[in-house]
């Protein structure tokens, strides 16, 4: 499998998966847009990219839960890489809590990045991937977004929508060679879970237990995934939804 000569975005690059995802796709010869609302955190992996392949990934601020933001991201992906073949919507954000608990104030900035976020990004990148007939939409959400989530009501929410978006976009988009598919992580090693463990050890204990595996997953797991999505292989893939989960949900 290669990407040679492919040009990606990622999304909360410079997070746990994000960066796992950015390195990957890099290693497999994908040029990578570092996009991060942390610009400094992702000068230093674009930095960091650059000493093993010089020119092959940029740092771009961003919060992608502005349309005008979004918009001047890929703008400048365009002008610093080239066309973008590849986006993986990866950046989200929660706040674990029970929902009884949670304010209107709260609900928005989930629903900003992890849903409106992911669909401001799409159509930032998708008008000339149709023209071109070719390009990779990956959306990570969460199996939270397919069975729940005890203290992520709201994130559950919004990783279901992410879900829906993905496999009602590949509809509209397959006849011109664009794939959109979706990953679901389970339970995996980042700050949102060290979240779960503050709010209920209890909780993380047995999300710890409940995994076939018998292990908590690490961003490297994901990562792969999303670069087979992203290559030739997957290229009669498109509406599906891949959980990487050790085992924890089963379709």
């Amino acid at each position: 499998m290669s990407l040679n000569g492919k040009i990606a975005i990622v999304t909360g690059a410079a997070g746990g998966i994000g960066s796992a995802i950015s390195r990957e796709l890099h290693a497999q010869g994908a040029s990578v847009a570092i996009a991060d609302l942390r610009a400094d955190a992702a000068k230093h992996l674009a930095e960091e990219l650059n000493t093993l392949r010089p020119g092959s990934a940029i740092a771009v601020g961003v919060d992608i839960s502005s349309t005008e933001d979004a918009a001047a991201a890929v703008d400048a992906v365009r002008s610093g890489l080239g066309e973008v073949d590849i986006l993986v919507n990866n950046a989200g954000i929660d706040k674990i809590e029970r929902f009884t608990d949670s304010t209107p104030d709260s609900w928005r900035k989930i629903i900003d990045v992890n849903l409106l976020g992911t669909i401001t990004m799409t159509r930032a990148v998708l008008d000339p991937m149709l023209e071109r007939g070719s390009g990779r939409l990956i959306n990570i959400a969460s199996d939270a977004g397919r069975v729940g989530s005890s203290g992520e009501v709201v994130y559950s929410a919004t990783k279901g929508g992410v879900i829906a978006f993905t496999k009602a976009l590949a509809r509209e988009v397959a006849a011109k060679g664009v794939t959109s598919n979706c990953i679901c992580p389970g339970p995996t090693d980042t700050a949102l879970l060290g979240q779960v463990a503050e709010f209920s050890e209890k909780l993380y204990q047995g999300l710890s237990r409940a995994i076939p595996m018998r292990r908590i997953g690490q961003p490297v797991d994901i990562a792969p995934a999303v670069a087979f999505l992203a290559g030739d292989g997957a290229a009669f893939i498109t509406g599906q939804t891949l959980s990487v989960s050790g085992g924890l949900t089963m379709n």
